[in-house]
C-alpha cells in the first residue's frame, strides 16, 4: 500500500520505518527542510534504539522516501497519516492548529479517494472536525472527491517503539463504514500475523481509548509515588508493597514502580488535556487532576531530600552533587517534563555544583538549560560522581546498575546516595558505606563514616 506520513517527528518516523520494513511504500512528509534533508542523508533527529538502522535499510530499497511537496505526497499515496504535534496551551488544551494546517493542505492536493488517518493524540471531536476542515477546501475548490476518516491512536513506549509497532497489544481504529476497516486491516495485516490485534470502533472512542490508556499508566504511578510517602512515614517498604499488591492478578506489576516522577511528551500532556477537555464539557475529573498534582510534587521530592539531609552542615550551597541520568525514561533522548530538569535547576538555583551524565540526553539538557557555570556534563559517571558530596540516580539507563563503586569510592567527598529508581539494594549501599536515601523504603544507618573533609576543587580527573 502507497502511504504519506505527515510529520517525521517520534510516532511520524517510527511508524512510516516500520510500515516500509513490512513492504509498503511510505513516503515521509514534513515542512522543516534541514530535518527532511538531514533524513536523506540517515540523520535521525532524535535517539530511538534500531530506529537509524531501520531508517537506511528502507530508504536504500526506496520504500522510504523524505520530501516537502504536499502535491507530490498526496498524489502518490493511498493512505494519508498525520502524526504531527499537538501541544498543550497554558490551560493545559491541544493547540490543533499543525493538525488542521495539514489537513486543510491534503484537502488542497487531493485529486481522487483518499483515507485520511489521524494518529496524533487529539481531543475528542478532532477527527470529526478534520472532516470538516477538508470537505471546506474540497467546497472551495468545487470538487466532490470522496474521503474517509480514521482515528488510530499510537501507544508506542519511547526506548522499545519499534518492538511496540511491530508486535502491538492493539491496533485501535475508530472507523465508520465496512470499506474503511477493511483496507486499514490489510495495512496492519503484517502486523496481526499471529493472533488478531484489530479492535474496531466508532472515532470518538477511539480518541478516548488513547487518553484512557495514558490516564490509567498515570494514575498506577502517581498512586505508586503517593503511597511511598505514607511508607517513609510509616517505616514501610514500598518495594515489598508492590510484590504484594503486584501477585493480585487484577492489578498486576506494570507501572507499580515508585520514583522520582513521570515525565515524558505523553502522560503530563494528555493528563492535563484530558482535564482541559472535561472542563470545557462542565465534568470535574478530580483523580485526574490529583494525578497530575502528585506527580509535579514527587519531582521535586528529591530535592527535598537532599536539603532536609543537608541541613545539619549548613546546606547545600557550594557542595557538588553528581546527577545519573537525564532522559525522562532509559533508551531515549527525550528530556520533556523530565524530573532531572526540576532537580537541576533547584540545584543550581542553591547555589551548588552538579555534575551531569546521561548516555545520549545531555546535549538536549545543554541546550533547553543553556550554559551555566556550575553545571557540568561529563563524559561517564564515574566522571560524574568525582568529588561529590553526593551522588543522584534520576534515571535506571542499564549501565548504572552494575557501576564499579570502587572506582568512585575514595574521590567521593561524602558517600551519601539519592536513589530516585530504587534500583541498588540497601543493604549493599550501606556495606559500601554509603548513607542510602531511596523513594518509599526505610534508609539504614550506614556502616562506615560518611563524612570527609569538603573541598570544592571542580577539575574533571578520570577515576
Amino acid at each position: 500500500m502507497k502511504i504519506l506520513m505527515v510529520g517525521t517527528g517520534y510516532v511520524g518516523l517510527v511508524s512510516a520505518a516500520c510500515f516500509s520494513e513490512m513492504g509498503h511504500h511510505v513516503i515521509c512528509l514534513d515542512i522543516d527542510e534541514q530535518k527532511i534533508s538531514n533524513l536523506k542523508e540517515g540523520i535521525v533527529p532524535f535517539f530511538e534504539p534500531g530506529l537509524k538502522e531501520l531508517v537506511e535499510r528502507n530508504t536504500r530499497a526506496e520504500r522510504l522516501i523524505f520530501t516537502t511537496d504536499y502535491r507530490f505526497g498526496v498524489e502518490q499515496s493511498d493512505v494519508c497519516f498525520l502524526a504531527l504535534p499537538t501541544p498543550s496551551y497554558e490551560d493545559g488544551s491541544c493547540n490543533l492548529s499543525y493538525i488542521y494546517s495539514a489537513a486543510s493542505e491534503i484537502g488542497r492536493q487531493m485529486n481522487d479517494y483518499k483515507i485520511i488517518v489521524n494518529k496524533s493524540t487529539v481531543p475528542i471531536g478532532t477527527c470529526q472536525q478534520i472532516k470538516h476542515h477538508i470537505s471546506n477546501i474540497l467546497k472551495e475548490r468545487n470538487l466532490e472527491i470522496p474521503f474517509d476518516i480514521v482515528s488510530n491512536p499510537e501507544f508506542l513506549k519511547e526506548g522499545c517503539a519499534i518492538s511496540d509497532f511491530m508486535k502491538p497489544d492493539r491496533i485501535i481504529l475508530g472507523v465508520e463504514n465496512a470499506h474503511t476497516a477493511k483496507a486499514m486491516r490489510e495495512m496492519y495485516s503484517a502486523f496481526t500475523i499471529n493472533h488478531d490485534r484489530i479492535f474496531l470502533m466508532d472515532l470518538v472512542s477511539a480518541e478516548m481509548t488513547k487518553y484512557a490508556a495514558n490516564a490509567m499508566l498515570a494514575l498506577r504511578i502517581s498512586f505508586m509515588n503517593e503511597l511511598a510517602r505514607l511508607c517513609e512515614i510509616t517505616g514501610a517498604d514500598i518495594k515489598q508493597v508492590r510484590i504484594g499488591i503486584g501477585s493480585d492478578q487484577r492489578i498486576g506489576y506494570h507501572f507499580l514502580y515508585a520514583g522520582a516522577g513521570y515525565g515524558g511528551s505523553c502522560f503530563p500532556k494528555d493528563i492535563r488535556a484530558l482535564c482541559a477537555i472535561a472542563k470545557q464539557n462542565g465534568v470535574s475529573l478530580s483523580i485526574l487532576e490529583a494525578v497530575d498534582h502528585v506527580n509535579e510534587q514527587q519531582k521535586k521530592t528529591l530535592a527535598k531530600k537532599i536539603h532536609t539531609h543537608f541541613a545539619n552542615q549548613d546546606g547545600i550551597a557550594d557542595m557538588t552533587i553528581a546527577v545519573w541520568g537525564l532522559a525522562f525514561k532509559p533508551d531515549t533522548d527525550d528530556i520533556r517534563d523530565a524530573p532531572s530538569l526540576t532537580l537541576i535547576q533547584e540545584l543550581l538555583e542553591c547555589g551548588c555544583f552538579v555534575r551531569a551524565y546521561d548516555p545520549v540526553a545531555m546535549p538536549n539538557v545543554s541546550k533547553f538549560l543553556g550554559h551555566h557555570p556550575r553545571l557540568q556534563f561529563c563524559k561517564d559517571e564515574y566522571e560524574a560522581a568525582y568529588q561529590a558530596d553526593a551522588i543522584v540516580l534520576i534515571t535506571e539507563w542499564k549501565q548504572f546498575r552494575f557501576v564499579e563503586f570502587s572506582k568512585i569510592l575514595s574521590h567521593l567527598k561524602q558517600k551519601i546516595f539519592f536513589d530516585g529508581r530504587n534500583q541498588y539494594p540497601i543493604s549493599e549501599m550501606s556495606e559500601l558505606g554509603f548513607e542510602y536515601f531511596g523513594v518509599g523504603i526505610p534508609s539504614p544507618k550506614p556502616l562506615l563514616s560518611t563524612v570527609k573533609e569538603k573541598t570544592h576543587d571542580q577539575s574533571s580527573i578520570p577515576v
